[in-house]
């Protein structure tokens, strides 16, 4: 018999509730019914992003929803700042070269965040630049970036826009829109909003808006101005993921029931839980400085391969977790403690990451980890 256990940093776990709600017999998009359902979801949305404005949905990877930032409110020839600290964020300067959009890679340390400083020193020296680009949390490297700082310098200059990937963060980690002025923030499905992959999403400040009047890049699907026209019309410009939506539904309703501040304290705690975990095992993290409660990212002890580490916890424990990407690779593992977890997911999958260790030749005193992780889950 097999269980099969989930800490990877997307897709995550989905409650029994939404499961049940993406199994509903599928209705047309074009009835009163759906726009109901839609109605709510735009509430649930703005109630998530704490902002004001609509949250567009796409169906989508959340890479469509980071095309769709470039597209929508730059032009060919405008400069847009790139913090390069992972794999996400140079996914953004791909982007832009694709639409003829220059960007100035801003590189980072993998495992440190961006010093803001550094920003506003670039921002400063050239003011032609359009756009900051950056992720909240990094997921290829459990780095915590500075967002609110950078969004309070950002947010003095009229004429560039700070574009934030909240994929692997929203719902988990603090990230108030309206609050600390973010001009863009991203998120996708299969993260904290605890679905299957297959929804984005897309939030823009009237500042942003401003830039979508004057942009000129080439889009159709990824159409900001016509989604939403009809988002406001509770409908969508094209097909919608329905199934996705009805589910996407019920997580907001979860969401809203167990409140967003009660949520960020959760993951919080289920976040220096595993670090206290790794702690207590001699390893370290990839961000001793600057992690984020939604992925923790570990050093491979010494001799050890991270992607045996994953092997072995998917094969013989049945736990599913993330290794490293490109430079990473092989020198860190990923274990993920956004969405659908709590603690007694924590406690498994450190117990199995401990027999895994031990069959790697580890040494270490068995029990230390899940000894230091009850210890935070009792007592807050």
């Amino acid at each position: 018999m097999k269980k099969n256990y989930l800490l990877a940093p997307g897709p995550t776990p989905i409650p029994p509730e939404v499961l049940e709600a993406l199994g509903r017999p599928i209705i047309h998009h074009r009835t009163p019914l759906y726009e109901e359902i839609l109605r709510e979801v735009r509430g649930g949305l703005k109630y998530l992003f704490q902002t004001k404005s609509e949250v567009l949905i796409f169906a989508s990877s959340g890479t469509g929803a980071m095309e769709g930032a470039v597209t929508n409110t730059l032009c060919a020839g405008d400069k847009a700042l790139v913090v390069e600290g992972g794999k996400f964020g140079e996914r953004f300067s791909q982007i832009c070269r694709a639409y003829g959009v220059i960007p100035i890679a801003l590189p980072v340390a993998w495992g440190q965040a961006v010093n803001p400083g550094v920003i506003e020193n670039v921002l400063r020296e050239d003011p032609s630049i359009k756009a900051v680009f950056i992720q909240a949390t990094e997921t290829s490297t459990g780095v915590l970036h500075p967002v609110g700082e950078i969004a309070a310098l950002v947010s003095r200059l009229p004429g560039t826009l700070l574009v934030v990937d909240g994929i692997s963060h929203l719902g988990a980690v603090e990230l108030p829109m309206d609050e600390w002025k973010l001009d863009v923030v991203l998120c996708g499905s299969q993260k904290a909003l605890m679905l299957p992959p297959g929804l984005a999403f897309a939030a823009l400040s009237d500042k942003a808006w401003e830039f979508v009047e004057r942009s000129t890049l080439p889009r159709f699907y990824f159409d900001f101005k016509k989604e939403l026209k009809n988002l406001t019309q509770n409908q969508s410009a094209y097909t919608p993921a329905i199934s996705l939506v009805v589910g996407l539904a019920e997580s907001l309703r979860l969401i809203r029931k167990e409140g967003l501040e009660n949520i960020l304290v959760r993951h919080a705690r289920l976040a220096k839980a595993t670090r206290a975990a790794v702690g207590a095992l001699g390893l370290e993290l990839y961000a001793p400085r600057a992690y984020s409660d939604a992925v923790t990212a570990v050093l491979a002890p010494p001799g050890i391969d991270g992607q045996k580490v994953v092997k072995i916890l998917r094969e013989k424990h049945n736990l599913t977790i993330a290794g490293g990407q490109d430079r990473a690779k092989g020198k860190i593992f990923r274990l993920a403690h956004m969405g659908y977890i709590d603690g007694a997911d924590i406690v498994a999958g450190i117990a199995a990451m401990e027999l895994t260790l031990h069959e790697l030749g580890y040494k270490f005193e068995m029990g230390a980890g899940v000894k230091a992780a009850m210890k935070i889950l009792v007592n807050g």
